[in-house]
């Protein structure tokens, strides 16, 4: 059996552990009682443990003021309401919980939350990270940043972004996307990250890609270069950093690009799709330069070109058929 003293001591130093943290008065050991029950309830123990790990690893975050903003906001929203005369006997314990509660939920949300860059379909976003780092972020991406005192990592998640890297030799700039890794110290670059792997662009600098999942498995790209990681036989390519970067712009750039993969990257910025019924010019090349995101001017565009008919579908799809065939 425990010892009672003992447990009496642990009570006591976990209520003096909480006053010290939340700044309140020492709690009783009824509320103690309360807050091992409901810490006991599915899905408060996991809250709690990321809070204890949070607390224990960084210190009290009590006088960040997004977190002391985040949690009188949260505590204005937990007002007790009217409660029935049985449930009357655990209200004082409730309410010296909900402190916790509520410092649990603004760091259980805000603290994953920080550091997320995204944009949606259509959108555009520039960011200018504490080093002095920018990023251009393109159509339906989401990136994470995480600094650290010896590294600068970015978690592309989705989408694809322009680097513009600020010098720092003591901390490498990484960026992770699909299982591919590129490292920079100051440089410019380019990452789209594809369902596996990445597509890496080179503007200046130097970058070194790896991807343990390929057989070359690394490359040291210059400027001017891409490589794909996706494909087994891998290797550095050279492009025009401007044709490939122009989306930075607001622009897409096609030079004998085949029409379906011209249809597809402009779909990319449109919530409403351009269908192409007729599959046997998928491959024939296009030219012209085209706004990000003006369906209309390349539509109009390709219809007269190869002598298409656009119609509008139900869903908000734009369908090009040929002539011949739609009418």
């Amino acid at each position: 059996m425990s010892d009672p003293q003992s447990a009496a001591g642990a009570a006591d130093r976990e209520a003096a552990e909480w006053h010290v943290r939340l700044g309140e008065r020492p709690v009783s050991a009824e509320t103690l009682h309360a807050f091992k029950t409901w810490r006991e309830t599915a899905g408060n123990a996991e809250a709690y443990r990321k809070v204890e790990a949070l607390w224990r690893t960084t210190g009290s975050l009590s006088s960040d003021p997004d977190i002391q903003a985040l949690t009188q906001a949260t505590l204005r929203a937990s007002k007790p309401q009217a409660r029935r005369a049985g449930s009357r006997r655990l209200v004082p314990a409730a309410l010296a919980l909900v402190p916790v509660a509520a410092i649990a939920v603004a760091l259980v949300f805000w603290l994953p939350a920080r550091g997320v860059y995204e944009t949606e379909v259509g959108g555009r976003r520039t960011v200018a990270l504490d080093d002095g780092t920018r990023v251009q972020l393109d159509t339906d991406t989401r990136l994470r940043v995480r600094f650290a005192a010896g590294e600068r990592r970015i978690v592309l998640e989705q989408g694809q972004a322009l680097f513009t890297v600020a010098h720092d030799a003591a901390r490498p700039f990484r960026v992770e996307a699909g299982g591919t890794e590129v490292t920079a110290l100051g440089t410019v670059f380019d990452v789209r990250r594809e369902a596996v792997g990445a597509q890496v662009t080179l503007v200046q600098g130097a970058v070194a890609v790896t991807d343990a999942r390929t057989e070359a498995g690394q490359w040291r790209l210059a400027p001017g270069q891409q490589v794909r990681t996706v494909r087994p036989d891998a290797a550095p390519v050279t492009v025009d950093p401007a044709v490939e970067t122009s989306w930075s712009e607001g622009r897409l750039v096609f030079r004998d690009t085949p029409l379906g993969e011209a249809i597809a990257e402009v779909n990319r910025y449109l919530p409403d799709k351009i269908v192409l019924a007729d599959r046997r010019i998928s491959a024939v090349p296009i030219n012209g330069v085209f706004a990000t995101g003006d369906r209309e001017a390349f539509v109009a565009a390709v219809a007269d070109l190869f002598d298409l008919t656009a119609q509008a579908e139900a869903d908000g799809r734009v369908r090009l058929t040929a002539r011949s065939v739609g009418g």
